[in-house]
Protein backbone atom coordinates (compact mmCIF):
# COMPACT_ATOMS: atom_id res chain seq x y z
CA UNK A 1 0.00 0.00 0.00
CA UNK A 2 2.74 2.41 0.11
CA UNK A 3 3.08 5.58 -1.53
CA UNK A 4 5.56 6.98 -3.34
CA UNK A 5 7.97 9.71 -2.00
CA UNK A 6 10.75 10.08 -4.48
CA UNK A 7 11.13 11.10 -8.25
CA UNK A 8 14.73 10.21 -8.88
CA UNK A 9 16.07 6.74 -7.38
CA UNK A 10 18.98 6.99 -5.34
CA UNK A 11 21.32 4.27 -3.65
CA UNK A 12 23.42 5.03 -1.11
CA UNK A 13 25.67 2.64 1.43
CA UNK A 14 24.71 3.05 5.05
CA UNK A 15 27.96 4.10 6.55
CA UNK A 16 28.85 0.92 8.84
CA UNK A 17 31.78 0.89 11.92
CA UNK A 18 33.37 -2.47 11.52
CA UNK A 19 35.63 -3.71 14.51
CA UNK A 20 37.22 -6.08 16.10
CA UNK A 21 35.46 -9.41 16.57
CA UNK A 22 33.29 -9.82 19.43
CA UNK A 23 30.85 -12.06 21.20
CA UNK A 24 27.24 -12.08 19.71
CA UNK A 25 23.98 -13.18 21.38
CA UNK A 26 24.71 -16.81 20.64
CA UNK A 27 28.46 -16.99 22.05
CA UNK A 28 30.11 -17.23 18.46
CA UNK A 29 32.73 -15.35 17.28
CA UNK A 30 30.96 -12.31 14.88
CA UNK A 31 32.55 -9.62 13.90
CA UNK A 32 30.90 -5.98 15.91
CA UNK A 33 29.73 -4.67 13.03
CA UNK A 34 26.96 -1.69 13.40
CA UNK A 35 23.93 -0.81 11.28
CA UNK A 36 23.27 2.82 12.47
CA UNK A 37 21.33 2.43 15.47
CA UNK A 38 19.75 -1.00 15.13
CA UNK A 39 20.28 -4.06 17.85
CA UNK A 40 20.91 -7.02 15.92
CA UNK A 41 21.12 -10.84 16.77
CA UNK A 42 21.35 -14.30 15.96
CA UNK A 43 24.44 -15.66 14.69
CA UNK A 44 26.47 -13.78 12.46
CA UNK A 45 26.82 -15.45 9.07
CA UNK A 46 24.36 -17.90 9.61
CA UNK A 47 22.65 -18.34 6.38
CA UNK A 48 24.54 -18.59 3.04
CA UNK A 49 23.19 -15.88 0.80
CA UNK A 50 24.60 -14.67 -2.50
CA UNK A 51 23.74 -10.72 -3.26
CA UNK A 52 23.09 -8.60 -5.70
CA UNK A 53 26.08 -6.70 -4.70
CA UNK A 54 29.27 -8.35 -2.65
CA UNK A 55 29.33 -7.80 0.87
CA UNK A 56 26.05 -5.82 1.52
CA UNK A 57 22.21 -5.98 1.21
CA UNK A 58 21.14 -4.03 -1.09
CA UNK A 59 17.41 -3.09 0.03
CA UNK A 60 14.50 -0.93 -2.05
CA UNK A 61 12.05 1.31 -0.50
CA UNK A 62 9.93 4.95 -0.92
CA UNK A 63 10.92 7.71 2.07
CA UNK A 64 9.73 9.56 3.63
CA UNK A 65 8.64 6.58 5.58
CA UNK A 66 8.51 7.87 9.36
CA UNK A 67 8.81 4.63 12.32
CA UNK A 68 9.62 2.26 9.29
CA UNK A 69 12.89 4.25 7.98
CA UNK A 70 13.84 7.09 10.16
CA UNK A 71 15.66 9.48 7.78
CA UNK A 72 14.05 11.19 4.60
CA UNK A 73 17.36 10.14 2.90
CA UNK A 74 18.96 6.99 2.00
CA UNK A 75 22.35 8.37 3.69
CA UNK A 76 20.02 10.16 6.62
CA UNK A 77 18.13 6.41 7.82
CA UNK A 78 19.26 4.75 11.00
CA UNK A 79 16.71 3.31 12.22
CA UNK A 80 13.48 1.89 12.14
CA UNK A 81 11.24 -1.34 11.63
CA UNK A 82 12.20 -2.17 8.13
CA UNK A 83 15.34 -0.75 8.04
CA UNK A 84 16.47 -2.79 11.12
CA UNK A 85 14.26 -5.61 9.63
CA UNK A 86 16.73 -5.47 7.07
CA UNK A 87 20.09 -4.58 9.23
CA UNK A 88 19.09 -8.19 11.02
CA UNK A 89 19.05 -10.15 7.66
CA UNK A 90 22.08 -8.54 6.49
CA UNK A 91 23.79 -9.77 9.64
CA UNK A 92 22.77 -13.05 9.60
CA UNK A 93 23.90 -13.38 6.28
CA UNK A 94 27.09 -11.87 7.54
CA UNK A 95 26.94 -9.10 5.32
CA UNK A 96 28.48 -5.63 6.84
CA UNK A 97 26.63 -3.35 4.91
CA UNK A 98 22.63 -2.15 4.03
CA UNK A 99 22.84 -0.09 0.51
CA UNK A 100 19.38 1.38 0.55
CA UNK A 101 17.82 2.64 -2.92
CA UNK A 102 14.87 4.69 -2.95
CA UNK A 103 12.34 4.72 -5.44
CA UNK A 104 8.42 5.81 -6.15
CA UNK A 105 6.29 3.25 -5.05
CA UNK A 106 4.86 2.44 -8.23
CA UNK A 107 8.62 1.79 -9.68
CA UNK A 108 9.47 -0.63 -6.64
CA UNK A 109 6.47 -2.73 -6.82
CA UNK A 110 6.66 -3.16 -10.85
CA UNK A 111 8.41 -5.88 -11.31
CA UNK A 112 10.10 -3.98 -14.10
CA UNK A 113 13.93 -3.85 -11.98
CA UNK A 114 15.94 -6.74 -10.39
CA UNK A 115 19.27 -4.86 -9.36
CA UNK A 116 18.07 -5.72 -5.83
CA UNK A 117 17.49 -8.35 -2.89
CA UNK A 118 14.18 -6.84 -1.61
CA UNK A 119 12.07 -4.12 -1.21
CA UNK A 120 10.80 -3.01 2.40
CA UNK A 121 8.06 -0.47 2.05
CA UNK A 122 5.09 -1.53 3.57
CA UNK A 123 3.95 -3.30 0.24
CA UNK A 124 0.63 -5.53 0.46
CA UNK A 125 0.62 -8.63 -0.99
CA UNK A 126 -2.01 -8.95 -3.48
CA UNK A 127 -2.45 -11.33 -6.35
CA UNK A 128 -1.75 -8.68 -8.92
CA UNK A 129 2.08 -7.90 -7.71
CA UNK A 130 2.68 -11.49 -7.25
CA UNK A 131 2.36 -12.17 -11.07
CA UNK A 132 5.47 -9.46 -11.60
CA UNK A 133 7.22 -9.97 -8.38
CA UNK A 134 7.96 -12.80 -5.58
CA UNK A 135 7.20 -12.37 -2.10
CA UNK A 136 8.43 -13.57 1.03
CA UNK A 137 6.10 -15.01 4.42
CA UNK A 138 3.71 -11.93 5.44
CA UNK A 139 5.36 -9.92 8.39
CA UNK A 140 2.93 -7.69 9.60
CA UNK A 141 -1.32 -6.86 9.26
CA UNK A 142 -2.50 -4.43 7.15
CA UNK A 143 -5.58 -2.03 7.20
CA UNK A 144 -6.70 0.79 5.84
CA UNK A 145 -7.15 4.08 7.88
CA UNK A 146 -9.76 7.33 7.58
CA UNK A 147 -7.46 10.17 8.36
CA UNK A 148 -9.70 13.38 8.40
CA UNK A 149 -9.31 17.30 9.37
CA UNK A 150 -9.91 17.87 13.25
CA UNK A 151 -13.12 19.41 13.55
CA UNK A 152 -14.48 17.66 10.48
CA UNK A 153 -17.24 14.50 10.88
CA UNK A 154 -16.19 12.73 7.87
CA UNK A 155 -16.82 8.84 8.48
CA UNK A 156 -18.15 5.33 7.36
CA UNK A 157 -21.65 7.11 6.90
CA UNK A 158 -20.84 9.95 4.35
CA UNK A 159 -17.43 9.19 2.95
CA UNK A 160 -18.89 8.32 -0.33
CA UNK A 161 -20.06 11.99 -0.17
CA UNK A 162 -16.58 13.65 0.29
CA UNK A 163 -13.02 14.44 -1.41
CA UNK A 164 -11.14 11.85 -0.80
CA UNK A 165 -7.29 11.47 -1.26
CA UNK A 166 -5.22 8.09 -1.80
CA UNK A 167 -1.89 6.99 -2.51
CA UNK A 168 -0.66 6.80 -5.89
CA UNK A 169 -0.28 2.75 -7.01
CA UNK A 170 -1.49 1.87 -3.37
CA UNK A 171 -4.61 -1.37 -2.81
CA UNK A 172 -5.99 1.95 -0.81
CA UNK A 173 -6.53 3.34 -4.28
CA UNK A 174 -8.02 0.14 -5.37
CA UNK A 175 -10.06 0.59 -2.38
CA UNK A 176 -11.43 3.82 -2.42
CA UNK A 177 -12.47 2.79 -5.79
CA UNK A 178 -13.88 -0.28 -5.67
CA UNK A 179 -15.32 -0.94 -2.61
CA UNK A 180 -15.82 2.80 -1.47
CA UNK A 181 -17.28 3.97 -4.69
CA UNK A 182 -17.41 7.52 -3.51
CA UNK A 183 -19.64 10.33 -5.74
CA UNK A 184 -16.70 12.89 -6.14
CA UNK A 185 -13.27 12.69 -7.97
CA UNK A 186 -10.49 10.95 -6.10
CA UNK A 187 -7.61 12.70 -5.88
CA UNK A 188 -3.98 10.34 -6.33
CA UNK A 189 -0.89 11.71 -4.92
CA UNK A 190 2.54 10.92 -5.53
CA UNK A 191 3.81 10.67 -2.02
CA UNK A 192 2.18 11.26 1.60
CA UNK A 193 3.60 14.58 3.00
CA UNK A 194 1.18 16.06 -0.15
CA UNK A 195 -1.28 13.95 0.65
CA UNK A 196 -1.64 15.13 4.48
CA UNK A 197 -0.69 18.51 3.52
CA UNK A 198 -3.84 18.84 0.67
CA UNK A 199 -5.75 17.41 3.58
CA UNK A 200 -4.90 19.61 6.40
CA UNK A 201 -5.22 22.72 3.79
CA UNK A 202 -8.70 21.89 2.68
CA UNK A 203 -7.98 20.93 -1.35
CA UNK A 204 -9.40 17.06 -0.02
CA UNK A 205 -11.59 15.77 2.87
CA UNK A 206 -10.53 12.89 3.71
CA UNK A 207 -7.42 10.41 3.18
CA UNK A 208 -7.98 6.51 2.41
CA UNK A 209 -4.23 5.22 3.45
CA UNK A 210 -2.63 2.40 5.45
CA UNK A 211 -3.40 2.76 8.91
CA UNK A 212 0.27 1.99 10.17
CA UNK A 213 1.49 5.23 8.17
CA UNK A 214 -1.45 7.32 8.60
CA UNK A 215 -1.59 6.82 12.76
CA UNK A 216 1.72 8.87 12.93
CA UNK A 217 0.62 12.20 11.43
CA UNK A 218 -1.98 13.15 14.16
CA UNK A 219 0.86 13.38 16.41
CA UNK A 220 3.94 14.95 14.30
CA UNK A 221 0.82 17.34 13.07
CA UNK A 222 -0.20 18.69 16.64
CA UNK A 223 -3.93 16.88 16.31
CA UNK A 224 -4.74 18.73 13.42
CA UNK A 225 -5.63 16.01 11.61
CA UNK A 226 -7.19 12.54 13.18
CA UNK A 227 -7.67 9.15 12.74
CA UNK A 228 -11.24 7.89 12.84
CA UNK A 229 -11.33 4.61 11.79
CA UNK A 230 -9.75 1.69 10.11
CA UNK A 231 -10.98 -0.69 7.00
CA UNK A 232 -10.49 -4.31 7.43
CA UNK A 233 -8.85 -6.11 4.07
CA UNK A 234 -7.47 -9.20 4.89
CA UNK A 235 -4.49 -8.36 3.83
CA UNK A 236 -0.52 -8.64 5.03
CA UNK A 237 2.85 -7.26 4.18
CA UNK A 238 5.78 -8.58 2.78
CA UNK A 239 8.92 -8.39 1.31
CA UNK A 240 9.36 -7.80 -2.18
CA UNK A 241 11.70 -9.89 -4.24
CA UNK A 242 12.76 -9.75 -7.77
CA UNK A 243 10.23 -12.32 -10.09
CA UNK A 244 12.23 -15.49 -10.22
CA UNK A 245 15.26 -13.74 -7.17
CA UNK A 246 17.39 -17.05 -6.73
CA UNK A 247 17.80 -16.03 -3.08
CA UNK A 248 14.43 -16.25 -2.12
CA UNK A 249 14.52 -19.47 -0.21
CA UNK A 250 17.10 -18.42 1.93
CA UNK A 251 15.52 -15.00 2.38
CA UNK A 252 12.40 -16.39 3.38
CA UNK A 253 14.11 -18.57 6.02
CA UNK A 254 15.83 -15.66 7.81
CA UNK A 255 12.30 -13.52 7.88
CA UNK A 256 10.77 -16.82 8.97
CA UNK A 257 13.19 -17.21 11.82
CA UNK A 258 13.25 -12.73 12.57
CA UNK A 259 9.60 -13.58 13.01
CA UNK A 260 9.71 -16.93 15.39
CA UNK A 261 12.16 -15.50 17.32
CA UNK A 262 10.96 -12.80 18.31
CA UNK A 263 13.04 -9.80 16.51
CA UNK A 264 10.14 -8.22 14.43
CA UNK A 265 7.78 -8.16 17.48
CA UNK A 266 10.33 -6.25 19.33
CA UNK A 267 11.15 -4.05 16.32
CA UNK A 268 7.32 -3.06 16.14
CA UNK A 269 7.63 -2.10 20.11
CA UNK A 270 10.87 0.15 19.63
CA UNK A 271 9.86 2.13 16.36
CA UNK A 272 5.96 1.23 15.43
CA UNK A 273 4.90 1.91 18.92
CA UNK A 274 6.78 5.06 19.29
CA UNK A 275 5.93 6.66 15.80
CA UNK A 276 2.03 6.09 16.23
CA UNK A 277 1.58 7.22 19.32
CA UNK A 278 -1.65 4.94 19.91
CA UNK A 279 -2.37 1.21 19.99
CA UNK A 280 -3.78 0.38 16.63
CA UNK A 281 -6.13 -2.29 17.70
CA UNK A 282 -7.65 0.26 19.51
CA UNK A 283 -9.25 2.39 16.55
CA UNK A 284 -12.34 1.65 15.54
CA UNK A 285 -12.88 -0.63 12.68
CA UNK A 286 -15.29 0.74 9.45
CA UNK A 287 -17.84 -1.01 7.50
CA UNK A 288 -18.82 -0.36 3.87
CA UNK A 289 -22.17 -0.99 3.44
CA UNK A 290 -22.47 -2.94 6.58
CA UNK A 291 -19.89 -5.04 5.42
CA UNK A 292 -16.36 -5.17 7.37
Amino acid sequence: MRAAAAIVSRAVSVALIVAASACDQSGSESPNVKYGDCSVSGDYGEFDLSPETAGALTVRTTLPAPGWWNGDTPDSVTSGYEYCMAANIAYRSGLDRVTVEDAPFPEVVSGRTKDFDLALAQITITPERRKVADFSPPYLSSTLGLLIRDGEESDEDNIRDVRIGVAEGTTGEKFVENRIQPAKPVTAFPNDPEMVEALEEGRIDAVVHDTTILLAYPQKMGDRVRLVGQYRTGQSYGALYPRGSSEKEVLDRIIRQLIDDGTLAKLSAVYLGAAFGQDPVKIPYLTVDGSP
